[in-house]
């Protein structure tokens, strides 16, 4: 039967794949906040001084790069228990319960909107400061790896990489964690189904049973 559970099988694949695309997010993320001194990029501004060509930023709250590397955190590890334990249920040949599969549609629709606010903040976040970049430079990839803040030491050389991976991570998590939300609603309608079926064949062989009552009666009489 397992073989057979395609839903299963696609739950599992969909976490494999959201598994692969949380460490997009978080390690890019995290390598950022490590080149730029502990400084996060996403929503920081400044001006660039006319004298010596250096950018005095104005830093945004850590927050927004803590956010998302703890988005990703969670989904890495949430992939990797729900491929452990659909995979365990696969190989016994069993499915999961109502119950296990109602928490699934909540923490799948949870997980699916704290994605979206990640990508959002990285996406936006990431606009306001290419927009202080394009000031001085053609294109904000171009500033990577210049030297454009001396007084903050930081390491400009990967951050255009990295936040267009962490983008592409974020974007791309959304739309899996959106199927699989949808998975786990088809789950749950399918329990749903079968619940109301069990019930409709109780009724009608009560029905049955109290129609043959019935009819029996006028015989023993």
């Amino acid at each position: 039967m397992a073989l057979t559970n395609i839903l299963l099988l696609s739950q599992i694949a969909g976490y494999v794949v959201a598994l692969i695309l949380s460490l997009c997010i978080m390690v890019p993320m995290s390598l950022h906040q490590n080149e730029f001194r502990g400084h996060c990029l996403l929503f920081s501004t400044g001006i660039w001084q006319e004298n010596d060509g250096q950018f005095m930023a104005n830093w945004a709250s850590q927050a927004y790069c803590n956010y998302t590397i703890l988005v990703g955190l969670v989904l890495f590890l949430m992939c990797a228990v729900q491929i452990y334990r659909l995979s365990m249920l696969m190989y016994r040949g069993e499915d999961s319960s109502f119950l296990s599969a109602f928490v699934d549609v909540v923490c799948s629709v949870l997980l699916t909107t704290l994605t979206l606010i990640a990508a959002v903040i990285i996406t936006l976040g990431f606009m306001t400061w290419c927009q202080c970049m394009t000031k001085r430079f053609p294109s904000c990839e171009l500033a990577a790896g210049n030297d454009i803040d001396k007084a903050d030491g930081i390491d400009t050389a990967g951050f255009h990489i990295e936040l267009g991976a962490a983008q592409f991570g974020a974007w791309s998590s959304l739309s899996v964690w959106v199927g699989l939300s949808v998975f786990a609603v088809l789950k749950l309608l399918r329990y749903h189904q079968l619940e109301n079926m069990k019930v409709s064949m109780y009724r009608e062989r009560q029905r049955l049973i109290q129609a043959g009552d019935r009819s029996s009666q006028p015989m023993h009489s």
